[in-house]
Formats: structure tokens, sequence, C-alpha cells
């Protein structure tokens, strides 16, 4: 079909208004906006949110490692793994366990539930035992962790200190570079609650303290050397006046 010269003027007017209006500013708004990256994890934000983690929290924020947990997590390639025990596992240790530790056992023990690297679950069924932690080499102690997965068994870890043993029961955050896990027993190592060697000696056997009591006895019972040396010479002095006296009757005789 052919346009007239005044069709043709008002499709060039139309076309150069559009064009006018496609500015480069105009452009870069239709464009969608790329996500922004997110910031780094919140530890004590997903613990929170999750909820039943109140006695964790408070330990993470007044020996200060929540906040060493948030500025590694800010330079770390590795990425980090924390074990979080339930308010019922703390509920669940024997009275006066916490207080009775130092602050900087506190402290040893809040480390002890975070290892120094990024592990998935799927890793954790294979990882090499044992597991370093933030509290390995803190006083010489070796502070590591054991885990097994049961043949054929693709979602469950247990998890072992030598003291305690449980098993990884729920993820409850798994985005490089954290990954955080529920656990449902407080993590004891044995650095600070293994079986202490006596240093005391043993008491003496039945055997021992009857020997001991015999020779006692043996030794009341039977005389000194200087008991029979008195007895012999009270017999000599005995004899020898008789003898006087036996003389001294003769004479007498002879006398009258």
């Amino acid at each position: 079909m052919a346009f007239s010269s005044q069709q043709l003027t008002l499709i060039s007017i139309a076309i150069a208004s559009a064009l006018l209006l496609l500015t480069p500013q105009t452009i870069a708004q239709s464009t969608a906006a790329a996500p922004s990256p997110s910031g780094p994890a919140n530890l004590t934000g997903i613990l929170d949110k999750n909820g039943q983690y109140t006695t964790f929290i408070r330990l993470l924020e007044e020996t200060q490692v929540a906040n060493q947990i948030e500025n590694q997590l800010n330079s770390s390639t590795e990425g980090m793994t924390v074990l979080a025990p339930t308010d019922n596992a703390f509920d669940n240790l024997k009275a006066g366990t916490l207080n009775s530790l130092a602050t900087q056992q506190q402290v040893e023990l809040v480390l002890y539930h975070v290892m120094s690297k990024y592990y998935s679950f799927a890793m954790l069924q294979t990882v090499s035992n044992p597991v370093r932690t933030q509290a390995t080499g803190q006083d010489g102690g070796a502070f590591g962790l054991n885990f097994t997965s049961l043949a054929g068994q693709t979602n469950q870890v247990n998890v072992t200190t030598g003291v305690v043993e449980t098993e990884i029961s729920n993820a409850l955050y798994q985005t490089f570079p954290l990954a955080v896990y529920q656990v449902d027993k407080v993590l004891l190592p044995e650095e600070l609650f293994g079986n202490k060697t006596s240093t005391s000696s043993p008491p003496p056997s039945p055997s021992t303290v009857a020997s001991s009591l015999s020779n006692s006895s043996s030794k009341a019972a039977s005389p000194t050397s200087s008991d029979n040396n008195n007895a012999a010479s009270g017999g000599r002095n005995f004899g020898l006046g008789l003898v006087v006296g036996i003389v001294l009757s003769s004479c007498m005789g002879f006398l009258f």
C-alpha cells in the first residue's frame, strides 16, 4: 500500500519522538537490577530465628566468640561450621557444670563447638578424623571431634568427643561460608571433662593389715633381751642368799 506524503511525514515524526524518549537513563532503568550480594551470615541471628538456643547464644556473646566468628567469616576462604546444642542439651547437664568452669574453660567449651572449615552434611560423613576445632591448641590440648556414619545411612551422622556421643539431627543453615547444625547434647571435651588419674596411694589390702596386726601382737607377747637379763640376775641373787643362810645355820649349831 502506498503512503501519501502527509502520512510519511507523520510516521517520521512518530519515529523521531520515540527515539528521543529512549535516553540512556531510560534504558538503564528498564534493565532489571542484579541482586546485590548478601552480607555475612549472622550466627546468633540464625540461632535466634530457629529458637531453643538461648543458652548457647548467651555463651557465644559472653565469651566474645560470636564476634570472633563474624570477623573470621568476613576474611576466611575456608568457611566455618558450628554445632549448636539446644537449651535442653544444657538443661540435661549435671547441675553446676557451667559454673564450675573458669572463664578460659568456658571459652574453650564454646570454641570446641566451632570448626574452622565449612562442612556440608555429606562432607561430615566422609571427613578424616579427628577434626580440629577452634579450641585445638588451647592450653596445648587436642580438642578434636570424631564423626561417624552407619553404612548405608545417608541421613545420619554421629559426633563423639570421647566423653559424649550424639547425632547431628538438624541442619539449621548450609550456605557457604557458614554451616550450622543442631546437636542434642553439649559436646564435652576430654581435656576438660575426661577422667582424671588419681595420684593418691591405694588403700592397704586386708592381708597387709592382718599381717601388720599379727607382727604387733608377737612383739608384745615375746620378752625383750633386757627382760631376760633381769630375770637371770634375780635368780642368781636368790641362790647366793640361800647358801649363805645354810652356812650360818651350821655355824650356830656348833657353838651351842
